[in-house]
């Protein structure tokens, strides 16, 4: 009996060990993220305090008086600018079954400078190619292949050489 209590005894005190020492691992790990947090805290807040006080100079040599923004974020990368040009939405019914429908988004990368009447010709040529798929012929990573090619080479055929690439931007089946 004594032997059994003797092993009780350690197995209560062991525990407890571990338990302190995960306590003070704890706090010496909470410690130490509040000392490097107090240390970069003031670092973060004099860059965004930067970074307001340029966009506010930007404003004011622009006339606005901070009166709101045409834009708020990124720059969108579709721009004429860049010879790329975002297409409408693209949504239709499948031809198989009927029942199903198709968004697409694309934007089309010209080869120098854009042409609208081109976009728009290569669009509605993409709306009418969509009509005539069927839902097995685009199912899986090779059908959304097999579509993508047929699209690009639509796009060739049509632009005559002067879009050099289709970027899908989203693709949904309902």
């Amino acid at each position: 009996m004594e032997q059994a209590e003797g092993t009780e005894t350690k197995k209560k005190s062991a525990t407890v060990m571990l338990i302190a020492a995960i306590a003070v691992l704890t706090l010496v790990g909470g410690g130490g993220g509040w000392v490097i947090g107090s240390m970069l805290a003031p670092k973060i807040k004099a860059v965004e305090d930067a970074n307001k006080a340029a966009e506010a100079e930007k404003a004011a040599k622009a006339g606005g008086h901070g009166e709101g923004k045409a834009e708020e974020g990124l720059p969108h990368v579709a721009t004429e600018a860049n010879g790329i040009v975002q297409l409408e939405p693209i949504t239709t019914n499948l031809a198989y079954p009927s029942e199903n429908w198709i968004r697409l988004e694309v934007a089309l990368m010209f080869n120098g400078a854009t042409d609208v009447k081109i976009a728009e010709d290569i669009h509605q040529d993409i709306l009418a190619y969509l009509r005539t798929v069927s839902l097995q012929q685009i199912e899986g990573p090779r059908g959304f292949q097999y579509l993508k090619d047929d699209i690009q080479e639509r796009v060739d055929l049509r632009s005559e050489g002067r879009v050099s690439k289709v970027m899908f931007r989203t693709f949904v089946i309902e």
